[in-house]
């Protein structure tokens, strides 16, 4: 082959695939890498049927990074971890200075940066890129959060512009994020929601007894609206699809025992050493812990059972299309917390870091390709263009009106649950993180009081500058004799 390739792809699982093949179709000629040959082989297949791409395939490392044009830019697309080191060992042998890798797998942040200093050692330029959509997003434009080093990113942009998700009104989903892993960082906040959906579909079929066809018609309904959003919308399709092995519909056969990649515990602990107060993703992965007890769950329903707790189950009198409109309205309320809650965390990751991050450029990214792809996104985007410096989505103007209009109906579907003995974690910790975010005094003050009196923590006044401490056991056994 005379002539050489724009770009390269190393990894050719599901994404991988998808995303060479989206490159490709784009008019950028790509050779494509995989370790075992049947995947580089199923490729270049794949390409011959979807319209002849110039895509050319390698069974080896050398030959595949020497048809690459110079500077020579690869994305690796592997899983995170000893993966990612492998595939860096394997082609920087092959690689001179001045090259770029670019890491579009869900890495953490901290090996993205480790990567970096390493690569720059030996002249090579890196970039951690989160990318976001799916198999379907990798194909035909996904969401990506490129960080790290600029001129790398400059080497690609062109590419990138045209590969990403592409949304009317505010252009290509794609947008260089800042130094480091920053880009790696925030991919890991595309994940979440899913929970709260969740529990909206609990209380819906839990109290109200809605058929899988009824849901249906409810969520394609709800993404006519505010709620329009991919999760959404694919949720209405799972509760469309008949089982194929038998009588019913699929997703009552699905069992309830949910996996993980581990993104949600990242955040969870990002959020403990950044101070940053997170309940809704934190009962999001504590519900994620609860279903994988399967069996302790079958068990302790059977014991509970007996024991007569089954009888506060009780059908409650309520109207169906008030209940339907209850819980969007307090799905759509605690969204607005999950995202606030994600976005103070970003913020508070990008000052500690240095990053600079724009979040209202966050928002306009997530808007297409992305799996958490929403027209709510945009309101995002608008509240940070109304105040770059907001101090929380919770005192926007409009949000704020948004979430006084919907509270009544939040607290209904609430207490409802705790009066049917349905779980909804997510949708009661955004609802006290609200009541604890628009308090302007909290039992707080005895909490440090207790700390003042068992450990000499001291304690501050809310009349007098300064640190205080009080001996409390002794003016309280004085007052005692």
């Amino acid at each position: 082959m005379a002539t050489l390739n724009r770009i390269g792809l190393a990894g050719l699982a599901v994404m991988g695939q998808n995303l060479a093949l989206n490159i490709a179709e784009k008019g950028f000629p790509i050779s494509v890498y995989n370790w075992t040959t049947s995947e580089v082989d199923e490729t270049v297949e794949r390409t011959k049927q979807e319209g002849n791409l110039p895509l050319y395939g390698f069974h080896d490392p050398e030959s595949f990074v020497h048809s690459i044009q110079k500077p020579r830019v690869i994305i690796m697309l592997v899983k995170a971890g000893s993966p990612v080191d492998q595939t860096i060992k394997t082609l920087s042998v092959y690689m001179e200075k001045g090259d770029c890798i670019i890491d579009g797998g869900n890495e953490w942040y901290e090996n993205t940066e480790r990567q970096e200093k390493a690569m720059g050692e030996l002249g090579l330029l890196y970039l951690g890129m989160g990318v976001s959509g799916g198999e379907e997003g990798a194909r035909h434009g996904p969401s990506m959060m490129p960080g790290g080093s600029f001129e790398a990113y400059k080497h690609i942009e062109d590419i990138l512009l045209k590969v990403a998700a592409q949304v009317p009104d505010s252009g290509p989903c794609v947008t260089y994020f800042g130094k480091g892993g920053s880009g790696n960082f925030v991919k890991s906040f595309t994940t979440g929601l899913n929970m709260l959906i969740a529990e909206a579909y609990d209380v819906l079929k839990s109290v109200r007894k809605l058929s899988n066809e009824e849901l249906n018609h409810v969520f394609s309904e709800w993404n006519k609206g505010e709620l329009l959003s991919f999760l959404i919308e694919i949720t209405a399709d799972i509760f469309g699809i008949k089982d194929d092995k038998g009588e019913g519909y699929l997703v009552d056969k699905v069992l309830d025992k949910t996996g993980m990649k581990g993104t949600g515990k990242w955040t969870v602990q990002q959020a403990a050493e950044l101070s940053v107060a997170a309940p809704t993703i934190a009962s999001s992965l504590d519900a994620r812990f609860l279903s994988g007890l399967k069996d302790e769950r079958v068990e302790a329903a059977k014991v509970f059972k007996s024991g007569g707790i089954g009888n506060i189950f009780t059908d409650q009198a309520v109207d169906k299309e008030k209940l339907i409109n209850d819980v969007r309205q307090a799905l759509y309320a605690s969204k607005i917390c999950s995202y606030a809650q994600g976005k103070n965390l970003i913020r508070a990751k990008s000052i500690e870091q240095g990053w600079d991050l724009k979040l209202g450029e966050l928002a306009r990214i997530w808007k297409g390709g992305c799996i958490i792809r929403a027209v709510f996104l945009d309101r995002i985007k608008k509240a940070y263009d109304r105040n770059p410096d907001l101090a929380s989505l919770l005192v926007d103007p409009e949000f704020v009106k948004e979430i006084i209009d919907r509270q009544s109906s939040w607290r209904r579907v609430v207490c409802l649950a705790i009066n049917a003995g349905i779980s909804t974690p997510g949708m009661s910790s955004s609802l006290a993180y609200f009541d604890t975010y628009r308090r302007d005094r909290l039992p707080a003050n005895l909490v440090q009081a207790q700390r003042d009196y068992f450990g000499a923590h001291t304690y501050e006044r809310t009349d007098i500058p300064g640190s205080f401490y009080t001996e409390w056991f002794k003016i309280a056994k004085q007052s005692r004799i």
